[in-house]
């Protein structure tokens, strides 16, 4: 398992500072992320939670810093939220799952309350994004929540042997699970295909002993029909 520790979209030092100046947050209400689905290059809709404020003051702002292995971003409109994507350049162009060059990256996603969501009140806000292929790998997706007085910056990660539950103040992670394949590739199209065909007799001929027998039964059943009608007129 890899986990990235460095915080997208901000240095090492900058890092350090940004969390000095945050304020504290009670260890047993966190921002968390909840995958729709965690499977390697699967496309998934990331729910981000927030269900307090910032030491009792009611939230404005989240912004969200996307793993660099996540180039794209497609941030879900909410009418409790306006959303901006943040961008940056990339040191070197790359290619995405449609056969794109991208020459920048979605670095941050930032979400400003229409209205502060006041304290033990909860709201969500969701990104469509495209999962690496790397199965195995924790990505960490530091999220900074600006409140009317102060900010907290969920943006910790475990250390080696560390237990994440002693972090006051964890970044949302998520853990990317092999794909359906089992062996990290995407399950075969062509093959459940088939299979549903042989579940209803449509390889190997099948369909076609299917058709002579449901011809040979129709035929029976109209001649049955046609000697009790006889029998019926005689009488």
């Amino acid at each position: 398992m890899h986990i990235r520790r460095t915080l997208p979209a901000l240095g090492a030092g900058a890092a350090v500072l940004a969390m000095v100046g945050l304020t504290a947050a009670p260890a047993a209400a966190h921002v968390t992320v909840t995958p729709s689905i965690t499977e390697a290059g699967a496309y998934t809709v990331l729910t981000f939670s927030v269900g307090h404020g910032c030491e009792s003051s009611p939230t404005t702002r989240l912004t969200i810093a996307m793993p660099e292995e996540i180039p794209r971003v497609t941030p879900t409109v909410s009418p409790n939220w306006t959303v901006e994507k943040v961008t940056e350049q990339l040191a070197e162009p790359v290619t995405d799952a449609h056969g794109n060059e991208l020459t920048e990256r979605v670095s941050k996603v930032v979400y400003t309350a229409e209205k502060p969501l006041p304290d033990g009140f909860r709201d969500t806000v969701e990104l469509s994004v495209k999962l690496p292929e790397a199965a195995g790998e924790t990505l960490v997706f530091p999220v900074v929540q600006s409140c009317v007085k102060g900010k907290t910056g969920w943006v910790e990660t475990a250390a080696e042997g560390q237990d994440p539950e002693t972090l006051e103040a964890p970044a949302p992670t998520l853990t990317i699970t092999p794909a359906s394949g089992g062996d990290g590739s995407p399950a075969s199209e062509e093959g459940e295909v088939r299979a549903a065909s042989v579940q209803f007799g449509e390889e190997d001929g099948s369909s076609e002993g299917l058709a002579v027998a449901g011809l040979a039964t129709g035929v029976a059943g109209i001649l049955l029909g046609g000697v009790a009608l006889a029998r019926t007129r005689r009488a």
